[in-house]
């Protein structure tokens, strides 16, 4: 077997070997959630998911089958001393030890990169969690995923929750808009952002700092994955300032959607302003994306307020996520993956 970083900008043939690759194991693992379309999946593997600077490899056999691969994000801002890896092996090609191969040469290129920690994510139950807990690694954090189909909300549901959340609003007024963030509201979106700073992470793990030049780089990587992006925030009372807000992508490959950040600034938290945005993204996407059939949502364990949210919405727990951390030092170089093949990328 043969290691072999590539350009997922270019090399579209080795991208879809990959997405091959992930579709499978989506299936075979028994993941509900739908895997990223192709273009969602060829962008994040530029870009990672915080624009971050990200390293694509793969392994070949010595037919050149694609038989694995990973990416490793490296932060660049925040939490500079870990390494970010997802890494995935064939259905077929399993138990036979590329999975370790595969971490091993990731934390090697973590280690040369001057990163002292290794993270990563699986589903609660599985191969991934069974071979996270054989290396040692420690379980930092738990997500729940929550998913809604619009269609089955009863009639009247999203007009009572609106007006619970309006009587405790008074005052406080919603925009929206689709797109990228105006110019004039990026300094704003940015506090917002920072909102999260206060949400569940792992012990030790620095939160994002957000500027307004992060959130338009946040802004081009989401066009770039061809995403339609839909923004609802509230208003305050006479300063007008945004206060609270929440986001949410339509992906036109397959239809699907995913509720992103939703936060409420401190001093005016208590107003239901959460549950007011949400509601009214909802009905935003009733009106400009009606074939959209599934809304899923990532929640961190103990986001006690969001997951009420969440429920009063009609969202259900459809699975969960495990993420993990261990010392790059801990982890075997990768005696089991062979010498570059020619033409391959290497440091």
């Amino acid at each position: 077997m043969r290691t072999e970083r590539f350009d997922p900008e270019n090399d579209t043939v080795a991208v879809r070997a990959c997405h091959d690759i992930h579709v499978a194991a989506y299936r075979a693992d028994g993941v509900r959630r739908a895997p990223m379309s192709p273009r969602v999946f060829s962008t994040w593997m530029r870009y990672g998911w915080a624009e971050s600077p990200v390293e694509s490899w793969l392994a070949r056999d010595d037919e050149g089958e694609v038989l694995g691969w990973y990416l490793l994000c490296l932060p660049d801002r925040e939490n500079p001393h870990v390494g970010d890896v997802t890494a995935v092996v064939a259905p077929a090609r399993r138990r036979a030890g590329l999975g370790t191969a595969l971490l091993g040469h990731a934390a090697d290129r973590a280690r040369q990169a001057d990163r002292t920690l290794l993270t990563g994510h699986s589903q609660e139950a599985g191969a991934g969690a069974d071979f996270a807990r054989a290396l040692g690694a420690r379980r930092t954090l738990a997500g729940v995923f929550w998913a809604l189909r619009p269609r089955s909300l009863p009639a009247g549901r999203l007009a009572a929750l609106r007006a619970e959340a309006a009587a405790a609003a008074a005052g406080y007024s919603l925009v929206s808009w689709e797109g990228p963030t105006a110019e004039y509201r990026l300094v704003e979106v940015a506090a917002l952002f920072g909102v999260e700073a206060d949400a569940p992470r792992a012990e030790g793990a620095e939160p994002p700092g957000w500027d307004p030049a992060r959130v338009r780089t946040c802004d081009q990587r989401i066009a770039n994955q061809g995403w339609r992006y839909y923004t609802v925030a509230a208003r305050a009372p006479r300063s007008g300032r945004l206060v609270a807000i929440t986001q949410l992508g339509v992906d036109p490959f397959d239809g699907s959607a995913f509720q992103q950040l939703t936060a409420v600034t401190g001093p005016h938290r208590g107003h239901r302003l959460g549950l007011l945005v949400k509601v009214a993204m909802l009905e935003l996407l009733a009106a400009h994306e009606p074939q959209v059939t599934q809304i899923l949502t990532l929640t961190a364990t103990g986001n006690e307020h969001m997951d009420t949210i969440n429920t009063q919405l009609g969202f259900t727990v459809l699975e969960r996520q495990l993420s993990w951390e261990l010392e790059t030092a801990r982890i075997p170089r990768p005696a089991d993956l062979g010498a570059p093949s020619p033409g391959a990328t290497q440091p």
